[in-house]
């Protein structure tokens, strides 16, 4: 069975949930944190227009960070 792209996909008018990885390279500023690099998260532009663009409502899932290993 051939997988299916989001390309395929009827969007219009559902929600879609998209796993994203914005684990971003981070440093700190003047006390507050700060991206060192913004290309994963402009990676992402393209399929999060074209879903609005096709009629979806988009929920973003990410994580920042590592889990604290014990």
């Amino acid at each position: 069975m051939a997988k299916l792209t989001v390309r395929e996909l009827d969007v219009r008018g559902k929600r879609v949930f998209v796993r994203v990885d914005y684990n971003v390279p981070m440093e700190e500023k003047d006390g507050q944190m700060a991206i060192n690099d913004v290309t994963r998260i402009k990676e992402t532009l393209p399929t999060l227009e074209l879903l609005i663009e096709n009629g979806a409502r988009i929920i973003l899932a990410a994580h920042l960070g590592r889990p604290n290993a014990r």
